[in-house]
């Protein structure tokens, strides 16, 4: 993910996504699935022992064991997710251009966010049912499936090069590279995401959404919020970063010494 990040950042930086540069996202995202794919077979049989007494065998109703019905089911599941994130973002672009907002600004926020119930709503599922890899692969999966997959084809299909806005390049990727680049120490730690890790992440997309709200009002508050997060808050938070991964990579030296 932090990868396909840095690559859609360098890409961009030309004002635009190419039909080359969808040829090579495309491409990358087919060797990643195959990759993960040959990865999922390689596994052996004692790492699939370990996850089943650790997280126990998947409970199998009466009625929907037959691999058919299951097929039925993840159709018509993702069939209706699609439906309710298509309603929603209809409505959601429809009151927003009422409020004079922009088509970026609306992309990054309620279109972004529409698109994304899916995930969420998988991911809660996921992990109200102990099945915590998959909350924690979709998300991963989604983002580089978003940027490789989907801007890949875009780009490939297009007639011409998709624009990428000067704001976006000074502002919202750097804000998407920063973003990929935190996961790692807050993944490292432990391997497992914390409570107040999880509500440090939706705070950070609340603050995002709030500054682009307000830049889109030219709201006399921008200045003061801007200086607020850049001077305070992000610092902060590399700060606490940095010193969780410098500790978990103590740990680990320390437990590979014994």
């Amino acid at each position: 993910m932090v990868g396909a990040s840095v690559l859609l950042f360098a890409l961009a930086l030309d004002g635009g996504i190419s039909r080359l540069d969808g040829a090579l996202m495309l491409g990358l995202f087919v060797a990643y699935t195959v990759f993960l794919i040959r990865q999922s077979r390689n596994e052996t049989q004692s790492i699939k022992e370990e996850y089943a007494a650790e997280f126990g065998q998947p409970q199998e109703s009466g009625w929907d064991r037959h691999w058919a019905m299951q097929i039925v089911l993840i159709v018509a599941g993702l069939g209706l997710l699609v439906l309710g994130a298509h309603w929603l973002v209809d409505a959601a672009v429809s009151f927003a251009r009422t409020m004079g907002l922009s088509e970026m600004v609306i992309g990054l926020t309620i279109v972004a966010a529409g698109t994304s119930l899916p995930e969420v709503a998988t991911s809660v599922v996921a992990t109200l049912r102990g099945e915590r890899d998959i909350a924690v692969g979709n998300v991963i999966g989604s983002n580089t499936f978003n940027i490789l997959g989907v801007l890949g084809v875009s780009g490939l299909v297009a007639p011409t090069a998709l624009p990428v806005a000067p704001a976006m390049l000074s502002f919202d990727l750097l804000v998407m590279l920063a973003v990929a680049f935190a996961c790692l120490p807050i993944f490292f730690s432990g391997y497992a995401i914390n409570r107040w890790e999880g509500a440090l992440f939706l705070f950070y997309y609340v603050a995002y959404t709030a500054f682009l709200l307000l830049a889109a009002q030219q709201h006399d508050a921008l200045t003061t919020y801007g200086a607020v997060m850049t001077t305070v808050v992000l610092p902060l938070t590399a700060i606490t970063l940095a010193v969780i991964a410098w500790r978990q990579w103590r740990l680990n030296r320390a437990e590979r010494a014994r």
